[in-house]
């Protein structure tokens, strides 16, 4: 369980900077998506993927 917990949470930081890169471009947000969302969205992206390979690791490791 901890295991798909962690991947969920790599593959959601994997796809956040992407995205907020996407909605950016297209302008999906009706208003200027500026630099200081788009920094938030890359330190988000990159917690919830450390965090995700984190749980991962103890994962694997409690089960052995």
């Amino acid at each position: 369980m901890l295991r798909l917990v962690g991947r969920t949470l790599q593959h959601v930081g994997l796809v956040s900077l992407p995205l907020a890169i996407l909605m950016e471009l297209t302008g999906m947000m009706g208003r200027a998506f500026g630099l200081s969302q788009m920094l938030l969205m890359m330190v988000f992206g990159a917690c919830a993927f450390y965090l995700g390979r984190y749980l991962e690791g103890f994962a694997m490791s409690d089960a052995s």
